[in-house]
């Protein structure tokens, strides 16, 4: 059965005010819709966890940098809807922009530190977007428990330290990254790439995960940044903006695996910006 899709706050909130009163737990799974199985995991996990689910579709234009990119978003509501359909979430919250932003709006939040390092480096107000318009969505749909990717690993450390810092009470649930049977990290923009280059992109996680390996044996970053991105452009990528290791808790750049770490790569390919992030375990001492 396909959920109701609801286009302004006063209807979602009328429905929430029901299930606030019956003592339901309420996710959320924030999303800019043209929807994957990475997508779809989330959802998953918020129907494990919770009593009822609202996933929210809305095409932010305040964390995009580029109005090319923003106007060649995908955008398929309807073949959105049917995804979840086997899924049975409660709402399909698609906010009128004017929900969002209203005539006026005027406020912007930011989050210092995590955002100084990689996608907020490379993507100025990119996250400032993010934590605006995520804050909305906890504050419009009131869930308990919200539902991010680790694909996107710096915006989910964002978006718990926003939600921390201005006392949302809600609980931000990081979710494994889906990936292609090659290792490619499942993103709405895989897309836009053709078949030879998708193939190309299935290079990319084997790399990461061996540089990932090296690492955790007690490897330099700085000896071995090199050949790795040596080993990316070979694979085809047409040029790297970052390859970085830093620690998992706050983004610092480390240069051994000392502890929690991961590493994040961003290149592009056909055109096409793709990110990634695996973990790597400290180093044996």
């Amino acid at each position: 059965m396909t959920a109701p899709i609801i286009r302004r706050l006063a209807d979602l909130r009328a429905i929430h005010r029901n299930w606030i009163r019956a003592g339901e737990v309420v996710g959320v799974v924030p999303t800019m819709g043209a929807l994957h199985a990475g997508h779809l995991s989330l959802v998953e996990a918020a129907k494990a966890a919770c009593d009822r689910v609202i996933v929210t579709i809305f095409v932010n234009p305040k964390q995009f940098n580029s109005p090319e990119d923003l106007a060649n978003y995908p955008r398929t509501e309807h073949a959105d809807a049917d995804k979840l359909s086997p899924y049975g979430v409660d709402v399909i919250y698609v906010p009128d922009p004017e929900e969002v932003y209203p005539s006026g709006f005027a406020s912007s939040v930011t989050v210092a530190g995590v955002t100084d390092v990689m996608e907020g480096a490379k993507r100025p107000g990119h996250f400032d977007g993010v934590a605006t318009v995520v804050a909305k969505l906890f504050l419009q749909t009131g869930a308990h428990q919200a539902f991010f990717g680790e694909k996107d690993y710096q915006q989910l450390l964002v978006v718990r330290r926003m939600a921390r810092d201005l006392d949302i009470p809600i609980e931000v649930i990081g979710c494994p990254t889906v990936r292609e049977a090659s290792g490619l990290a499942m993103s709405s923009r895989n897309m836009r790439l053709s078949d030879a280059a998708l193939v190309q992109a299935g290079k990319l996680h084997p790399i990461l995960m061996r540089l990932a390996s090296d690492l955790a044996a007690g490897g330099n970053f700085d000896d071995l940044v090199g050949p790795a991105k040596a080993d990316i452009a070979a694979a085809g990528f047409d040029e790297i903006e970052y390859l970085s290791l830093c620690a998992a808790d706050d983004l610092r750049p480390l240069n051994n695996a000392v502890c929690p770490a991961r590493l994040f790569v961003a290149a592009w390919l056909e055109g096409v910006r793709l990110i990634d992030n695996v973990a790597v375990e400290p180093a044996a001492k």
